[in-house]
């Protein structure tokens, strides 16, 4: 998984989020940038009662918050959007000695993206391609 210093880099490159669940986000104050959330459409916990366990469907649980604006939470996007965002920008994914290796058109020539996870190699690249764009 993305740390937040570099999803807060994605964000402040320009990277647009449209929330959808499954996706992953951090709210970045004291004690809560440890606690990724991810959206969805129901929540299910599981009550443990005397004559056995229900599943239950919640709306919210007791200690959520009541909302929390887009723009004040940082998105940890997954590998495979990672990888759409890079669009036809993706050569190839490659396993390293120590990680991963991206390889993606930047700046109208290929170059590879190292990092010891997959998603991190693939978060690079869009780093990178999204500061070509911007010129």
């Amino acid at each position: 998984m993305l740390d937040l210093t570099l999803a807060q880099q994605l964000k402040s490159s320009g990277l647009e989020w449209k929330p959808t669940a499954g996706d992953r986000f951090v709210l970045p104050v004291a004690d809560m940038e440890e606690e990724v959330f991810i959206l969805s459409n129901v929540i299910a916990d599981v009550h443990e009662f005397r004559d056995g366990a229900v599943i239950g469907f919640n709306g919210t649980t007791e200690w959520a918050l009541d909302s929390v604006e887009q723009s004040d939470v940082v998105w940890f996007p997954r590998e495979d959007q990672l990888r759409e965002l890079l669009g036809a920008a993706f050569v190839r994914l490659e396993q390293v000695t120590g990680g991963y290796a991206v390889t993606a058109t930047a700046d109208g020539r290929e170059q590879r993206f190292l990092d010891i996870e997959a998603e991190r190699a693939y978060a690079r690249a869009v780093l990178a391609r999204l500061g070509a764009t911007r010129v």
